[in-house]
């Protein structure tokens, strides 16, 4: 089933999926900026790289995910000029920087945590590793590609692409850069208009500063994201992702950085999500056309008629593939909201088909390979939830008795669309808005249980045995005694 093929970002091109280490997966995703809170755009991105992590966990492979927390304080537009956004914060609220950050940390995990996302393996924060950073400027100032200018270090961006090539990711021209970045305020330091900062000089107002060989300051955006990758996952490593809009400059400097510090640093496969739109327009929070995922799973908004709960709201973003714009609307989200409740009680009803000798109309070990095909086109996540409304349509023809399908068939067609609905797009299995299936730990209970129930029946403990059915028969659970074994049913 490793017949992966992924979409690179660097080369434009689809390519089979190779990792520097068998079976090993080194993961990097730039997280997100904890001054404010969790947008939907970014909440789209994580669970767009929560796909990529559960896809390959269960293809069997072993996977180291870093996902950094940005909890240093950049100068906006990455520019020389500016005010510290989570100072700027911190003064609005009344509050310490680091309060900001600890607030909209606790916001972004349980947003994710709402969203259903596994956890990265590794997650690292930039004010935990400024050592690291000092270490990685020191070291690119050696090799000639770094200089010091009134206690700030720069990149030297032309020096650099005299033997390499600044921009290969978003494909940049570098006379365009330098045109572009003539407009920017506050390049008297630089050597060329279009270098970028590795290190800061704070000023006396600059609260979040540390000690370095240049003076107080802080480190550069792109720093950190390099420093702590290749802390975690080494000098090379098989994907790094994020938004769309950190493709430039953040990832274009993040290689130029890379490459400046040892020529045989390298990422495999570069993973960009795209952009989620509100009713067609961009969303910005300045022009008021903007909804936070609390907003919408309350209905506390200005744009919808009523709450859409977190299943919804991943269900809708996984209909389309995760490098194509997506727009939030209230056709949408309904359309979402009416195919999960289809989904949903579709595969409960597997568990209600009759079985016959043989299976008819459908060929469940081809749907299956499918669906497998489906993902292993770069995580092609629509295309298996149209394999996934192909099972119910079959299940519903045998529902009405006009196909067949035989035990073993209805066991496989249960399992695995369990698998693909929960474990691989990471919905949890709701009916009527009550949580029944959220992962294998129900069945695992539900199979203790009745291996319980049967010694107590072979026992002749018939009021135990009874109880146990009962009990689970009230909160919905309903257990068939057969011939050959217990099964149950929501």
């Amino acid at each position: 089933m490793h017949n992966l093929s992924v979409f690179n970002s660097l080369t434009g091109k689809k390519e089979k999926f190779t990792t520097f280490h068998k079976d090993l997966v080194h993961m990097y995703v730039c997280g997100p900026t904890v001054y404010s809170n969790v947008h939907l755009g970014n909440c789209r991105t994580f669970i767009s790289f929560d796909i990529i992590y559960r896809y390959l966990l269960h293809l069997g492979y072993k996977v180291k995910y870093v996902r950094n927390i940005t909890d240093v304080g950049h100068l906006e537009n990455d520019s020389d000029d500016g005010e510290d956004p989570i100072i700027k914060k911190a003064k609005k609220e009344n509050i310490e920087p680091m309060e900001v950050v600890q607030k909209y940390t606790i916001d972004f995990h349980e947003n994710l945590r709402k969203l259903n996302t596994i956890p990265p393996s590794i997650e690292p924060t930039a004010t935990g590793h400024i050592l690291e950073q000092i270490e990685l400027i020191e070291k690119i100032i050696k090799n000639g590609f770094g200089y010091i200018r009134n206690g700030s270090v720069y990149f030297d961006v032309i020096k650099f692409n005299k033997n390499s090539t600044y921009g290969k990711l978003s494909r940049r021209n570098l006379d365009d850069l330098v045109h572009n970045s003539r407009t920017l305020d506050g390049q008297n330091d630089k050597l060329n208009p279009q270098d970028f900062a590795l290190w800061k000089k704070a000023d006396s107002k600059h609260i979040m500063k540390w000690k370095s060989p240049w003076g107080e300051g802080f480190p550069g955006w792109h720093t950190e994201c390099s420093a702590m990758s290749m802390k975690y996952l080494g000098n090379k490593f098989d994907i790094h992702g994020g938004g769309i809009d950190l493709k430039f400059p953040h990832h274009d400097c993040e290689i130029a950085q890379s490459e400046a510090l040892n020529e045989n640093s390298k990422v495999k496969y570069w993973f960009h999500a795209n952009m989620l739109t509100l009713n067609g327009k961009k969303m910005s929070k300045s022009t008021g056309n903007s909804v936070l995922p609390g907003e919408l799973f309350s209905g506390d908004n200005n744009f919808f008629s009523k709450p859409y709960p977190p299943n919804v709201v991943r269900f809708l973003f996984l209909q389309a593939h995760y490098r194509s714009i997506l727009d939030l609307s209230e056709e949408a989200l309904m359309a979402s909201e009416k195919g999960l409740k289809k989904l949903e009680i579709g595969i409960k009803n597997i568990s209600k088909l009759k079985t016959s000798k043989s299976t008819s109309g459908f060929d469940i070990s081809k749907w299956e390979m499918s669906c497998y095909k489906a993902m292993n086109d770069d995580f092609n996540t629509p295309l298996l939830i149209a394999e996934l409304f192909n099972a119910i349509h079959y299940s519903n023809s045998v529902l009405m008795g006009k196909e067949k399908i035989s035990k073993k068939d209805k066991n496989l067609l249960m399992k695995k669309t369990s698998i693909f609905f929960s474990q691989v797009l990471g919905l949890n299995l709701l009916v009527d808005n009550k949580n029944i299936v959220s992962d294998k730990l129900l069945g695992k209970t539900l199979d203790l249980l009745i291996k319980i129930r049967n010694k107590s029946r072979s026992n002749r403990d018939f009021d135990t045995s009874d109880k146990i059915r009962d009990e689970l028969n009230k909160i919905g659970i309903t257990l068939n005694d057969n011939e050959d074994e217990t099964t149950y049913e929501y």
